[in-house]
């Protein structure tokens, strides 16, 4: 074992444990193998007796009115993946695939879905093998789960449709046949307990979280970096302002903010622009909003974003299934944990964050290339002056139109329940369009915040890098290994594309 395996049982599993997990095992402790099957022994006792249990020895949703024999139970468990076999779409990326595994075995291990803990091996198997499901990313309203794309799953499971393995799309019958794996044969209830739950929609969202906590660290550079090339006052920065309204995230902001700026020959602080107030006329008292306020507006999006986490880790920690067994007190439960309402309301105010972050980036590149704001940096931060030369005009014009197509996006999901189904999934959470409209957010994000940091090296070079703090000048660095400053006009899309990388990787935060 190394200190990246991720051991599962019936405990409580971080996101952080998630997305550093290397291998992943099932506890083989004798007392969890035997809580796990005593769930699963009592679901067998009771179906044998004769009671209907819904999915088990009755049909789905509006069939629920239909009753199976015992004998039919390992059938229709058979169906439900197949009919569920109607996704559309792109595939959701291999990381997405691997976390919906991970997540999906954490909440079975509960002990309150009746599976055996030979399907939690078979979950074991997938992750170690590195045999990852095809999943659509369409076809999911997020009630009785992400039935549909959860299916793809189970398929892989039972040895059918498509799986990623060693980089490739591949049949999963000819993953199987060269590794000698067995096909799995569902027991009663074990395919539905795999495909209703809240999975999909919350691997979505830990993907979707762990790229945009990148990002909005980024932000956090690029401002520290503007502090210095608008030569602004950091005096909104200082911890005295943030005490006295004190949200976590506003404070957080500040700190990270006004630590980048330190040491530089740029800023200044209260008490310099008040002695400079009646020499220099174009010194204004205050600064701009977006930069006086970016501690606030950065703030709300830090907080959210933390109670984003917080839902999103409870989700992939809770039971969310249906039925519930609890074999202890010999009782079943129909109930509806399969609503992904946390998630998607979870990422329906980080798709708002998300919007409120890109309009905070326009308004700031805005003033970053105009000479009538940008305090002397001059006409589109040319370096050449001469009329013919453009600087960063159309850079302008791209970042602008991405901002328009973030925030035109941002109406909540959640609201847009579709009933289907025969009218029994009738109010519905759309928690798994929420996670993918967020998610197609970020590379705009990336992108913008490409432009603003290519514009932000290319003003250090018309202030002076000798000026700068040690923070910025490392961000300048960085750039500089990739772009060199624009002189003349030139393409600028391979710049973007490269810096891109830079932020994705984490190495402008």
């Amino acid at each position: 074992m190394n200190k990246n395996d991720l051991i599962i049982d019936s405990s409580h599993v971080s996101l952080k444990d998630i997305l550093n997990s290397q291998n992943v095992y099932i506890s083989k402790e004798r007392n969890f193998i035997e809580y796990i099957d005593a769930s699963h022994k009592f679901l067998i006792d009771t179906i044998e007796s004769g009671k209907p249990i819904y999915g088990v020895t009755t049909g789905y949703g509006d069939s629920g009115k239909n009753y199976l024999d015992y004998k039919d139970a390992a059938l229709l468990q058979q169906n439900l993946y197949r009919y569920h076999g109607c996704g559309v779409g792109k595939f959701l990326n291999q990381e997405v695939s691997k976390y919906a595994l991970i997540a999906r075995v954490i909440s079975l291990s509960k002990g309150y879905s009746a599976i055996s803990y030979e399907l939690l091996m078979r979950f074991e198997l997938l992750l170690n093998h590195g045999i990852y499901p095809a999943i659509p990313s369409q076809g999911s309203v997020g009630a009785s789960g992400d039935l549909t794309p959860l299916s793809y799953i189970a398929a892989v499971i039972a040895g059918e449709r498509e799986a990623y393995y060693e980089e490739k799309l591949q049949n999963t019958a000819d993953i199987y046949q060269k590794l000698s794996i067995k096909p799995y044969v569902f027991k009663p209830k074990e395919a539905l307990a795999v495909m209703n739950g809240t999975t999909i929609m919350s691997a979505i969202a830990l993907d979707s979280l762990r790229q945009f906590e990148i990002l909005l660290n980024s932000i956090e550079s690029f401002v520290g970096g503007m502090y210095e090339v608008l030569l602004c006052d950091t005096t909104p920065l200082e911890k005295f302002v943030h005490a006295v309204k004190p949200f976590s995230g506003q404070i957080k902001s500040a700190e990270n903010i006004l630590q980048k700026t330190q040491n530089s020959k740029l800023t200044h602080g209260r008490d310099e622009r008040y002695a400079k107030f009646f020499i220099d006329n174009n010194l204004n008292i205050q600064d701009t909003y977006s930069m006086r306020c970016a501690p606030q507006i950065l703030g709300v999006i830090r907080d959210n974003f933390e109670i984003s986490k917080k839902w999103v880790e409870q989700e992939i920690n809770s039971v969310n299934d249906n039925p519930l067994i609890d074999a202890q007190a010999g009782k079943i439960y129909t109930s509806g944990n399969f609503y992904g309402g946390y998630v998607a309301h979870a990422m329906d105010t980080l798709k708002i964050c998300a919007g409120n972050l890109a309009d905070l980036l326009d308004k700031e590149f805005a003033i970053l290339v105009d000479h009538k704001f940008n305090r002397g940096l001059g006409e589109n931060l040319k370096l050449k002056k001469e009329g013919f030369f453009h600087g960063f005009k159309a850079m302008q014009i791209t970042l602008s139109s991405l901002a328009a197509d973030i925030i035109k996006n941002t109406t909540a999901a959640s609201i847009h329940s579709r009933p289907t189904e025969s009218l029994n999934q009738d109010k519905v959470s759309m928690g798994t369009t929420a996670a993918l409209d967020f998610s197609k957010m970020l590379p705009d994000i990336e992108n913008m915040l490409s432009i603003a940091f290519i514009g932000l090296a290319q003003a250090t070079n018309i202030r002076g890098v000798h000026l700068v703090s040690p923070f910025l000048q490392n961000i300048y660095d960085r750039i500089r290994e990739n772009v060199p400053p624009l002189e003349e006009d030139r393409r600028m899309d391979n710049d973007i594309a490269e810096v891109a990388k830079l932020i994705r990787n984490g190495a402008l935060v």
